[in-house]
């Protein structure tokens, strides 16, 4: 188990400003039997744990020497430069399924792709499942090989889950499929519609960014 040293902090509201400036990520601990509790951890140590562990694996967090089993189950990042500004560590017992949704691995090249130039659509990237702490994997891996044809698809109950995880999403839930090769109408179509789609992605980044700056001042000023 990945271990990620923390301590408790006292500062909060616009002091958490100096802790960044020094190289610490504040954040909170909660869940289980803990009270929620302001804490802080190194930066740079951070991003290599969840680099590593991401959020579907356990972390060891040590708060003041005291150990605790945890899930990082949040991550506030800046809108401009994309790194962490918080986060949030769920403490959990290992005697206690819990809810997870862990990320999907598509590993290899579908048959349908190569032989028959048709286009993979990813309708998933991650599945809910529920299981104990220990029994969590890091990944599930996506079985390519079934794509054999134009059309083919991945669903759910074709995912082959690790001893101890139970899928909560539906069987029959789509995670990745193949269309047909399109046409070249389509495609002339499809690029039509790419001189145009900038204005709206630049719009909805806009918007984004907007949010993300509103959720940061609002968790700022809670945390005061």
């Amino acid at each position: 188990m990945v271990e990620l040293i923390a301590e408790r902090r006292k500062s909060i509201g616009h002091q958490v400003k100096s802790l960044r400036r020094n190289g610490q990520l504040p954040a909170v601990l909660y869940g289980a039997d803990n009270e929620s509790q302001p804490i802080s951890v190194d930066t740079k140590s951070f991003g290599k744990v969840l680099k590593e562990a991401g959020e579907s694996t356990l972390v060891e967090l040590v708060v003041d020497g005291k150990k605790h089993n945890v899930l990082i189950h949040d991550v506030q990042v800046d809108p401009l430069t994309d790194l962490p500004i918080h986060a949030d560590f769920l403490s959990v017992r290992m005697d206690k399924e819990i809810h997870a949704k862990i990320p999907l691995e598509f590993i290899g090249e579908s048959p349908a792709v190569k032989g028959e130039s048709g286009i993979l659509v990813k309708v998933m990237h991650e599945i809910e499942i529920s299981a104990l702490p220990k029994d969590l994997p890091h990944s599930i891996y996506v079985p390519m090989e079934k794509l054999e044809h134009v059309n083919d698809r991945v669903v759910a109950s074709d995912l082959s889950l690790p001893a101890g995880v139970r899928l909560l999403a539906e069987s029959d839930d789509v995670i990745v499929l193949v269309e047909p090769p399109r046409s070249e109408e389509e495609l002339k179509s499809t690029e039509t519609s790419e001189v145009v789609a900038p204005v709206e992605v630049e719009t909805e980044r806009e918007a984004k960014l907007k949010a993300e700056a509103e959720a940061k001042a609002k968790a700022e000023t809670e945390e005061e």
